[in-house]
């Protein structure tokens, strides 16, 4: 099975090659700006050594030239010591002084070179192991060539200048390459990200109701862009099923409400007998289940606007009239209970509001016995609540009883277990609350809430 990186590892990935790279930059501009400090030290070190030489020189005389070294440099140039050397050359390019008994110049002497000459004396493999100086010098009167040189196996005299010298110049080179460092990751990780946080932000606006939503193509990385144009794809397909599905629920609902109403109208012409009373309740069950279907039809492409207002109070006394009269025709009786007539404000619309309670009335009228009351009582903080006199809700159901289709006991008719699903897809819409509990002495109590405005 090949290995899958996200995007996140496969960046870190590059950042660790990127800090791999810079490390080798940094470690040859460390490394260069150490080199040019050994050097400029150990220049300004051999310049020094060429003015004490020069001090302790003294012109030629009845006996000739004299050179009085204090003790310590003269065991340091010695040849016992082994680091240092030096020799005095004349005008004429005779050695007058030398560390060494062969009396040979350390380096060659170029008569028209001015000021501090640097040397690099080869060994006779090729490699570089003498390090020196050569400076004219007039003592007085009489010109000479001062040379010293150092053997490069012993360099760690200077280790602590240069190291005292280096880590100075460190920090000032280490801290802004690593603060340009950190700052390039913020801006490469902000830059590869941004395509997908906008498609991310537009996929979360996708929904039932809204599946015309795309996700965005514009600036996608080459490598993500054909999964999103996948998933574009993947949504136009599942839009098209669900407009149809949507339209195949509607016609069919729509188709069955005419014929529906031919069979009440013929079925109430019937003489008055138990047959036709129980024709009569089956038909209406069917309307009901029809509008229940059309309702859940319009439910999946619905839009609560936000500024919408709905007047609770308003909205009971209509459901109230509407199911007094099937309430009467089948013994039993509405009560709608509030507090005072002002108005109970809510934030929704009050159209689905209005079929949410009418399901909640419905339920209740299926499902309470004859001679009994439904009550509708309307909270001034926002909720309505609908009590019946039935056998209420087991502890156990009263989550799956907001399931669409969920009946309880497959024996059970009357309905097909849409009214309640419906009451929580209005009510989730909203952004409120559906519950269920038992009613004062028997029955149950479907509390709706909704947010007050």
């Amino acid at each position: 099975m090949p290995l899958r990186r996200s995007i996140l590892s496969r960046i870190v990935i590059l950042h660790i090659v990127a800090v791999i790279v810079a490390a080798f930059v940094l470690r040859s501009v460390l490394h260069w700006s150490l080199i040019e400090d050994v050097e400029k030290l150990q220049l300004s070190t051999m310049a020094r050594q060429i003015d004490m030489f020069a001090r302790h020189l003294k012109p030629p005389s009845a006996g000739g030239w004299t050179l009085r070294l204090p003790a310590g440099v003269r065991d340091q140039y010695s040849d016992a010591y082994g680091r240092y050397r030096y020799a005095i050359i004349d005008d004429a390019g005779a050695v007058i002084f030398s560390s060494s008994g062969s009396k040979t110049p350390l380096f060659a002497v170029d008569p028209n070179a001015t000021g501090l000459v640097p040397h690099r004396a080869p060994t006779p493999r090729g490699g570089v192991t003498i390090a020196g100086a050569s400076a004219r010098r007039d003592i007085g009167g009489h010109p000479v060539w001062i040379q010293v040189a150092e053997e490069l196996s012993h360099r760690d005299v200077i280790v602590d200048d240069v190291l005292a010298n280096f880590l100075q110049q460190v920090v000032w080179i280490i801290v802004p390459v690593l603060l340009l460092l950190l700052g390039a990751d913020i801006v490469i990780f902000r830059l590869a990200f941004r395509p997908l946080h906008r498609a991310s932000d537009r996929a979360r606006h996708i929904s039932p109701t809204r599946l015309d939503v795309r996700l965005p193509t514009a600036d996608m990385p080459p490598e993500i862009l054909p999964l999103v144009e996948a998933v574009n794809g993947a949504l136009d397909r599942l839009e098209r099923g669900f407009r149809t599905q949507r339209e195949f629920a509607a016609d069919a609902a729509h188709e069955l409400r005419t014929p529906l109403a031919i069979l009440r109208a013929r079925i109430e012409t019937l003489p008055q007998s138990e047959a036709s009373l129980a024709l009569g309740r089956d038909v209406e069950n069917m309307s009901r289940i029809v509008g229940q279907l059309l309702d859940a039809t319009e439910l999946e492409t619905v839009l609560i606007d936000p500024d919408a207002i709905a007047d609770l109070h308003e909205v009971c006394v209509e459901i109230a009239e509407f199911i007094a009269p099937l309430a009467l025709k089948r013994g039993k009786s509405i009560a709608l209970t509030c507090a005072d007539d002002r108005p109970v404000l809510v934030k929704g619309n009050a159209e689905m509001i209005r079929r949410a309670t009418r399901n909640l009335v419905e339920n209740a009228l299926h499902h309470t016995p004859e001679g009994t009351t439904i009550e509708i009582v309307v909270d001034p903080a926002g909720a309505v609540s609908v009590i019946d006199n039935g056998d209420g809700v087991p502890l156990a159901d009263r989550e799956a009883v907001f399931q669409r289709f969920w009946r309880g006991s497959p024996h059970s008719g009357g309905g097909a277990g849409l009214g309640l699903s419906i009451v929580r897809k209005i009510v989730d819409a909203h952004h409120g609350s559906i519950t269920v509990t038992d009613a004062p002495g028997r029955g149950a109590m479907f509390t709706m809430r909704l947010p007050a405005a």
